[in-house]
Parts: C-alpha cells; sequence; structure tokens
C-alpha cells in the first residue's frame, strides 16, 4: 500500500527563495543532493559520467524541475499542487528567513570552561608529581623522589616537596568554575535542576519557579512548531485524498503537547473535575489538561460505556419491580385475599363462598 514519507533533508543544500520582505511566502524551494553512479542510473535511467551525480530539485506550486550535474533532464508540472518542504527556523529572528541556533551565545562560555578546568586539571596532576625544593645547597646529582629515599644535604640546608594546593589555590579556581556553570546554566535558560541537580525536595509550584526559564523557552519553540506540524499534516491529508481517494473532509488539526514537568495528577483531576461539574470545562478540555492524547475517541468511548450501563441498570430495574409484584401477589393469596379478576370485582363486593 502507498503511505506519504515525511524525511529531514540536509539543510545545508536547501534553498529557498520568498516574495520581497514577507519571509511567509516562499515561491520556490531548491534541494542540492548528491547520488551515487549506480543510484543515479536506477532512479532516473542516465549514467552519469563521474562516480558521483549532484541532483537538484526545484520546486514551485505550478511546476517541477530536475537537474543532474547542472542538465535539465525532466520539467513537468507539480504533481502535489505544492511545494512539499516546509522550512522554519529554530529561534526567529525579526525580518530574516533563516533562523538562529541556540549555540553561539553559549560558545564564549562554554570555551572559557574548557579553559579553566584545563588549568586545573594541570595543577592536579603537577601536585600528583611532586617537585623537591632545595634550599642552600650549591649542586645537585641524582635526586630520587620516590618513598624510601635518602637525601644527603649540608648541615644549613633545607629539603622538602612543592605543594601546589597549599593555602585555599584549588579552591579558588573550583568557584570559578562554578560560576561558569551557573553563567551557562542561565544564558542557555536551562537551570540546573533541570538536569536533577536540586539538593532539596520542592514541592510542584517551587519546581515551576526554579524551571520557569526552561519552561518560557519551551513555550516559544512550541509556538513555532505547533504551526509547522499542523502545514505538515495538512499536506499529508492532501496527498492522501489525491492519490488514494480519501476524504477526511472539514476538520481541525492540532498538536498535543506532554507536559514539561511532572504534575500531580490527583490535584488536577480534582481541580478538571469541579471546573466539568461547573460548566466551566468541556469533558474534551479536561481531557486534554489531564494529558490524553485522543480526547474525541476516549469521549465516545465513555458514552458507550454510559449507554451500556444504563441500558443495564434499566434491564434491572424492569427484572426487580416484575419480581417485586410477583412476590406481593404470593402473600396476597398466602393471607388468603382474592385478586380482582375483571374491572367489576374492583367494586369492593366479594363474592361469597357457599
Amino acid at each position: 500500500t502507498k503511505q506519504v514519507r515525511v524525511t529531514a533533508p540536509d539543510i545545508q543544500g536547501i534553498y529557498a527563495w520568498w516574495l520581497g520582505d514577507d519571509t511567509s511566502r516562499v515561491w520556490r524551494v531548491a534541494s542540492k543532493y548528491s547520488l551515487s553512479a549506480e543510484e543515479t542510473e536506477l532512479l532516473y535511467g542516465v549514467k552519469p559520467k563521474g562516480k558521483t551525480t549532484t541532483v537538484v530539485e526545484l520546486w514551485m506550486a505550478q511546476e517541477f524541475e530536475l537537474y543532474l550535474d547542472n542538465a535539465l533532464v525532466e520539467k513537468k508540472p507539480n504533481p502535489y499542487g505544492f511545494i512539499p518542504f516546509i522550512i522554519y527556523p529554530n529561534l526567529r529572528e525579526p525580518k530574516k528567513f533563516w533562523g538562529i541556533s541556540d549555540l553561539p551565545q553559549i560558545m564564549e562560555s562554554q570555551r572559557e570552561l574548557n579553559r579553566a578546568m584545563s588549568q586545573l586539571s594541570r595543577i592536579l596532576e603537577l601536585s600528583g608529581n611532586p617537585i623537591a625544593v632545595l634550599e642552600n645547597v650549591e649542586e645537585s646529582e641524582d635526586i630520587a623522589i620516590k618513598p624510601g629515599a635518602v637525601w644527603n644535604i649540608p648541615e644549613d640546608a633545607k629539603a622538602y616537596l612543592l605543594d601546589l594546593l597549599q593555602g585555599g589555590g584549588v579552591s579558588l579556581h573550583i568557584d570559578y568554575i562554578n560560576l561558569l556553570y551557573r553563567t551557562l546554566h542561565d544564558i542557555s535558560e536551562s537551570p540546573r535542576a533541570a538536569f536533577g541537580g536540586t539538593e532539596r525536595d520542592l514541592s510542584g509550584v517551587a519546581m515551576e519557579i526554579e524551571l520557569h526559564s526552561l519552561q518560557q523557552k519551551v513555550r516559544r519553540k512550541r509556538v513555532i512548531r505547533t504551526a509547522t506540524y499542523n502545514r505538515r499534516n495538512q499536506m499529508i491529508l492532501k496527498l492522501l485524498e489525491k492519490y488514494q481517494g480519501e476524504s477526511f473532509g472539514d476538520n481541525h488539526l492540532r498538536v498535543v503537547w506532554a507536559p514539561v514537568l511532572p504534575q500531580d495528577m490527583v490535584r488536577l483531576v480534582s481541580n478538571e473535575q469541579i471546573l466539568v461539574q461547573t460548566g466551566i470545562h468541556s469533558r474534551r478540555r479536561a481531557m486534554d489538561e489531564v494529558g490524553i492524547k485522543e480526547p474525541e475517541m476516549e469521549f465516545n468511548q465513555w458514552l458507550e460505556e454510559r449507554e451500556a450501563i444504563l441500558r443495564m441498570n434499566k434491564e434491572l430495574n424492569a427484572r426487580s419491580t416484575r419480581s417485586g409484584a410477583r412476590e406481593r401477589a404470593i402473600d396476597s393469596q398466602a393471607e388468603g385475599v382474592q385478586t380482582p379478576r375483571k374491572i367489576e370485582d374492583f367494586s369492593g363486593n366479594l363474592p361469597v363462598e357457599e
């Protein structure tokens, strides 16, 4: 069966053209990549001259062009009817099409951290290989620094090992490294607590405050990716409708994101229960807040279960009513009271037995 494939091409081979200063309206996209000679002959039936072939796909809304080593080999109407590329930034810059990475802002702090760590590493390495210091000694020869070594020195001379760790010098380096760590986490908006570095137990609200910067960063990225994923899903539905004859009708696409922080489910469910009972939230909205991925299917299953339970209760009530009437009739006959057989018998004139 045919299926729609979604891939992530190398962004270094993607070129885009947009209309004027409106970066949201892309009218042409080119995808450039390399194939081996065997792959080129298998896919396009063309035997290249070299071992590799540079392939360029030029996509426009109405046309498609294919180039092999800068030679046009195919030109036809766009089989999809739209440009099958969605280019979105990691972090958007005003009035710019291409986004920026998260790395440039933390590269300087990372380099300084590497330098400080290397410096501390050299100090610890030298302290592990002690340096012998001889005072008031004019010359020395074959001095061995090892356990049990005996040195012959003059009477007024002095010999000792140089301690590079004395005076608390190492603690200054460690404090500086910790300061660089804090700077790195602050600039990257990823607190130490995000890596499990909390030294105390925190409540849910305290954890949210501790990780507030990370949550803001995640929200910014989700705003960009939500629109991108909705466009991607729309393209998938269009291709299925066109090539498989499917009809999905009018639909509303949405992206369900998982919560960033662990949630107190008992408290969350209790709050949503109150909101549903007071009519503020619908059941579907409550399911979204709780984290159910498919609230529509879950709601339909709830309706089916509710209908089945009501039907079972109705049948049980009917059975209990019939059994209760039968028991009352048996009790009446046991007490000698005759039940009326005709409408006239309700007058109260009971037949007299001879």
